[in-house]
């Protein structure tokens, strides 16, 4: 069991800059991912603490002992580091069984037979591949094979465990079950977990602290209810599912709420918010999400007047059915709101009050809104707007 450190980690190639000072402290047995797209260097961050990669600067230590310093020119090998990795592509040796491939690293640590099959044995038991053991490794199925190379990691019972997107190329369900089995095992053995991914599912449903990761920079750490319900910028938000992300003007701020107006939309919403950080005129994002959006058929002006959140005049754009609910993209001004509707809310709504071109009334409660800072919106959000409008007679 162990901790992690890094300080000040740099790794360049050439005039390119993978990771940019990344500092990263990782407590003793916490499970932490680190989440982005490709190429923010979360991969790179994890090669360089696996001592895959040597980076450009900074320090890295294991457990109090470092690991790498560049000021001090200190670089452990991987295989000294007491480490265990899981690959993407699963590295499995071809030619061994599974009981070989398991036991390979005891065999290179000089680990004696006898105690080297038992703990072979262990560690199959409980990947539940005891009766695979003697198997050739790549006969098996992705998700057996998969399992092979995480016994692999664990059964030398490293300082840490190291994940490099070990469930891409499995299927949605095979997913779901080594995803239980790796918390599972991190949970028994108590070791220091880094799992690399780009799926923030994933992240969220393994990780006691997600690191979300942006252009070689950590662009926001916390656990997982704090990315998924308060992002810090607007990048964060999209990367955590957050389907709306408009620009917005602060209009008049009140007693721990802000009144805003929506660019390209004569709309005015209540924003909550106790930070105290936004002045009138200030320029904003609001971001919120497509269940957080209450839709009602007809326009505002169509209903009877009623308390709870403020109602926004749209009209649906696109209609698109996604399994248990309806996906909505309505126009609002110059703007689109996504939002949707779930199965059971179906009956408030005839067979046409869901089509493109018909009129809608949305609401959004003011503590459902984030304000963030103005930085860019994510490509996704701008295109968007720019799509032309579908003919309603091919919906």
């Amino acid at each position: 069991m162990s901790g992690v450190s890094i300080s000040g980690l740099r790794r360049e190639y050439g005039t390119a800059i993978a990771v940019d000072r990344v500092d990263l402290e990782i407590g003793r047995g916490e499970f932490v991912a680190l989440l982005g797209p490709s190429g923010c260097g979360k991969t790179t961050t994890l090669r360089c603490l696996a001592g895959l990669e040597v980076p450009t600067r900074g320090e890295i230590s294991i457990g109090g002992v470092t690991v790498f310093s560049g000021g001090s020119s200190v670089f452990v090998p991987p295989e000294k580091r007491k480490i265990g990795m899981v690959f993407q592509s699963y590295a499995l040796w071809p030619h061994m069984t599974v009981r070989g491939n398991v036991g390979y690293p005891l065999k290179l640590a000089g680990v004696d037979r006898r105690a080297l099959a038992s703990r072979v044995d262990e560690v199959l038991e409980r990947v539940h591949l005891r009766d695979k053991a003697d198997r050739m490794a790549t006969a098996l199925s992705g998700g057996q094979q998969q399992r092979v190379a995480l016994a692999r990691a664990t059964v030398s019972r490293p300082r840490v465990m190291l994940f490099d997107e070990p469930l891409s190329n499995l299927d949605a369900k095979l997913r779901l079950s080594m995803r239980n089995q790796i918390r599972e095992l991190h949970d028994e053995f108590g070791t220091t977990s880094v799992y690399v991914t780009h799926d923030q599912e994933e992240a969220i449903a393994l990780a006691d602290r997600v690191v979300v990761m942006n252009a070689g920079r950590i662009e926001q750490a916390g656990t997982p209810q704090e990315l998924y319900t308060r992002p810090s910028t607007a990048f964060v938000a999209d990367f955590m599912g957050f389907q709306n992300l408009l620009r917005a003007r602060v209009l008049q701020t009140l007693d721990g709420e802000l009144r805003v107006g929506i660019d390209g939309t004569p709309v005015q919403l209540s924003v909550a918010d106790r930070s105290g950080r936004w002045t009138e005129g200030a320029e904003l994002t609001l971001a919120f999400r497509s269940g957080h959006v209450r839709v009602r058929p007809g326009s505002p002006d169509d209903r009877a007047p009623g308390g709870g959140a403020e109602r926004i005049a749209g009209r649906i754009r696109r209609a698109t059915y996604g399994g248990g609910s309806m996906r909505l993209l309505v126009e609002v001004g110059n703007t689109s709101i996504r939002a949707h509707v779930d199965e059971s809310e179906f009956s408030r709504f005839s067979d046409d009050d869901l089509r493109a071109q018909r009129a809608v009334s949305l609401e959004i409660s003011a503590d459902q809104i984030v304000p963030l800072p103005p930085g860019d919106l994510p490509l996704s959000t701008e295109a968007i707007l720019q799509l032309p409008a579908p003919d309603p007679s091919t919906i």
